[in-house]
C-alpha cells in the first residue's frame, strides 16, 4: 500500500523536451492519421470492392473487421499502458497501424486486406486513449480546457474533413494511396514520440510494481469482452444488410454479445484487477460523461454518415461534392476549439454543455425540414449548426469525466470515454440505416396506393410526363417511379434528423446533475 501511494504521489507527466504543448502535438499526429484514415476509407469502399472482384456487400467487412479489433482493444489500453510501459504502448500501436496500413495498400485480395485491417484496428485501438491519458496527466486541471482542445481538433476535425480528402484520392489518384499516406506519416510520429515523450517517474514505478507481482493478465475478462463487443459490432454492422433476425448470423451474434457482454459485466464487478474498468462506472459524475460522450459519438459519426448519403442519394451529388458540404460547414468547428478550451475553468461547464446541445437539437430540426428542392447550401448550413456546438461539447465532457477520479486513474478513464465515444458512433451507424430503410419502405407502399388510374392527380401527372417523353408512357412511368422513390427517401431522412433532435433533448437533463468543480480536500 505505500508503494502504490509512492508511485501515485510521482511525476505523471509525459511531456519531455518542449513541455507538454510540444507534447500534445506530437502524440495527436498519430491519433489524427488514424481517425481520419477510418473516415477516408469508408468512402473508397465501391472502389476498393470494384478493384478487388467483390461485391459492395463483401466489401464492407473492412469496417467492420476495423471496428471489431479497435473496440476490443480500447477496453483494455489502461491495463497494457501498465503492463507495458504508456510510452513503450504508444509506440507499438504506432509501429503497428504503420506497418499494416502498407499491408493494406498491397493487398492482392479481400481476405489478405480484411487480416491488415484487422491489425490495423488493433494499432489504432491504443492511440486515442493514450494520447488523452498523457495530457490528462501532464496539465494541471485548470489548464486541461485549452490542452483537450488541441486533443478534440484531431477527434472532431479528422472525421470532418476526411470524406472530402478520401473521394480526391479515390478518384483522382487511387484507393491505395488512402492506406498509403499513413506510412510517412506514421514513420514520422514513431521517431517524434521516442525524442519529445518520455515515460513518468509514476508510470515507471507502477508498471515496475506490475511486473514486480508477476503480470497476471485477466484472460476471462478479455475473453469475454472480445466475444461480446464482436458479437454487438457485427450484429450493429451486418443487421439491416441481412435483415435483422431473418438471419442466423445476426441471432449468433446477438447470442454472443448478450453472453459476452453479460459475462464480462458480472465477471469484471467481481474481479480484484479488471481489464475491463467498469468499477469507474460507479462514480456518477463519469457515469454521466461516459453516456454523453456515447450521445456524442452517435452524433458525430452518425451524422457524418448519414449527411453525405442523403447528398449523394437525394441530390446526386459525387462524394468528393458531399465530402465539401460537411467540410464547408464543419470549418468552424476548428475555430471553435480554442474558444471553447479558454472558457473551461472559467465557466460552468454545464452552461456549456446545455447550448452546444441545444444548437445540435436545433441543426437537426433544420435537417429534418430539408425537401428535393433543399440546396448545397442548405446542407453545409445545416452542418454548420451541427459543428458550431461540437467543441463546446467534445472538450467539456472530456475535462469535467476527470473530475473526483484518483491519481492513476487516467488511463483507465481514457480508454473508457473512447470506448463508449467509438461505441456511440457504431449504434449511431445502425440506427440510422435501419430506420433509413424501414421508412422508405413505409412511404414507398404508402405511395404506391395511389399510383392508380383512378386517381386524377396521377392521370394527370402520367399524361404530362407522356408528352415530355415524345409519347413513350413506359419512360414517363420509370420517370414517375423514380421521383417516387425520391421523397419516400427524402421523407425518410427527415424522419430520421426528427428523432435525432429527440435524442439530443432527452439527455439534456443529465447535464444538470453533473459534478463540475473538484472536492477540496481537507486541511
Amino acid at each position: 500500500m505505500a508503494r502504490q501511494a509512492q508511485s501515485a504521489e510521482l511525476p505523471r507527466s509525459a511531456a519531455g523536451v518542449g513541455g507538454p504543448w510540444v507534447m500534445t502535438a506530437v502524440v495527436s499526429i498519430a491519433t489524427f492519421m488514424e481517425i481520419l484514415d477510418t473516415s477516408i476509407a469508408n468512402v473508397a469502399l465501391d472502389n476498393i470492392s470494384g478493384n478487388l472482384g467483390v461485391s459492395t456487400d463483401q466489401g464492407t467487412w473492412l469496417v467492420t473487421s476495423y471496428l471489431v479489433a479497435n473496440a476490443i482493444i480500447i477496453p483494455i489500453t489502461g491495463f497494457l499502458s501498465k503492463a507495458l510501459g504508456r510510452k513503450r504502448y504508444f509506440l507499438i500501436s504506432v509501429a503497428l497501424f504503420t506497418l499494416s496500413s502498407m499491408m493494406c495498400a498491397f493487398a492482392p485480395s479481400l481476405g489478405f486486406l480484411i487480416i491488415a485491417r484487422v491489425f490495423q484496428g488493433m494499432g489504432g485501438g491504443g492511440l486515442a486513449p493514450v494520447e488523452q491519458s498523457m495530457i490528462a496527466d501532464s496539465f494541471p486541471p485548470e489548464k486541461r480546457g485549452p490542452a483537450f482542445a488541441a486533443f478534440g481538433m484531431v477527434v472532431v476535425v479528422a472525421p470532418i474533413i476526411g470524406p472530402t480528402i478520401g473521394g480526391y484520392i479515390t478518384d483522382v489518384i487511387s484507393w491505395h494511396w488512402i492506406f498509403l499516406i499513413n506510412v510517412p506519416v506514421g514513420i514520422g510520429a514513431f521517431f517524434a514520440t521516442i525524442f519529445i515523450v518520455r515515460e513518468p517517474k509514476g508510470m515507471v514505478e507502477e508498471t515496475r510494481q506490475m511486473r514486480a507481482r508477476g503480470l497476471k493478465i485477466d484472460w476471462v475478462g478479455f475473453l469475454l469482452t472480445a466475444i461480446g463487443l464482436a458479437g454487438l459490432l457485427i450484429m450493429l454492422d451486418r443487421g439491416q444488410t441481412e435483415d435483422w433476425f431473418s438471419s442466423n448470423l445476426i441471432i449468433v451474434t446477438a447470442i454472443l454479445a448478450v453472453a459476452g457482454l453479460g459475462g464480462m459485466t458480472v465477471w469484471e464487478l467481481n474481479h480484484d484487477d479488471p481489464i475491463v474498468p467498469l468499477p469507474l462506472l460507479a462514480n456518477r459524475n463519469f457515469a454521466i460523461t461516459v453516456l454523453l460522450m456515447l450521445v456524442l459519438g452517435l452524433l458525430v459519426f452518425g451524422t457524418i454518415q448519414l449527411v453525405p448519403q442523403m447528398l449523394q442519394q437525394i441530390y446526386g451529388y459525387t462524394a468528393y461534392d458531399a465530402g465539401l458540404a460537411l467540410t464547408y460547414g464543419g470549418a468552424i468547428a476548428i475555430v471553435g476549439m480554442p474558444i471553447s478550451g479558454q472558457l473551461i475553468g472559467k465557466v460552468d461547464t454545464r452552461m456549456l454543455l446545455l447550448p452546444a446541445f441545444a444548437v445540435q437539437a436545433y441543426a437537426f430540426w433544420l435537417f429534418s425540414g430539408f425537401s428535393v428542392q433543399s440546396t448545397f447550401a442548405d446542407a453545409a448550413w445545416g452542418r454548420f449548426f451541427i459543428s458550431v456546438g461540437l467543441p463546446f461539447l467534445f472538450i467539456p465532457i472530456s475535462t469535467v469525466a476527470y473530475v473526483g477520479l484518483k491519481p492513476g486513474e487516467a488511463d483507465k478513464a481514457s480508454a473508457m470515454l473512447n470506448f463508449f465515444r467509438n461505441l456511440g458512433g457504431a449504434f449511431g451507424i445502425s440506427i440510422v440505416q435501419t430506420l433509413l430503410a424501414r421508412r422508405e419502405q413505409f412511404h414507398q407502399s404508402r405511395m404506391t396506393e395511389t399510383l392508380s388510374g383512378l386517381n386524377p392527380n396521377y392521370a394527370h401527372a402520367v399524361g404530362a410526363l407522356t408528352q415530355a417523353e415524345n409519347g413513350d408512357k413506359q419512360a414517363a412511368l420509370a420517370t414517375l417511379y423514380q421521383q417516387m422513390q425520391r421523397q419516400a427517401a427524402m421523407l425518410s431522412y427527415d424522419e430520421v434528423f426528427h428523432l435525432l433532435m429527440w435524442a439530443v433533448i432527452a439527455v439534456l437533463p443529465l447535464i444538470l446533475v453533473l459534478r463540475v468543480k473538484r472536492e477540496k480536500k481537507p486541511a
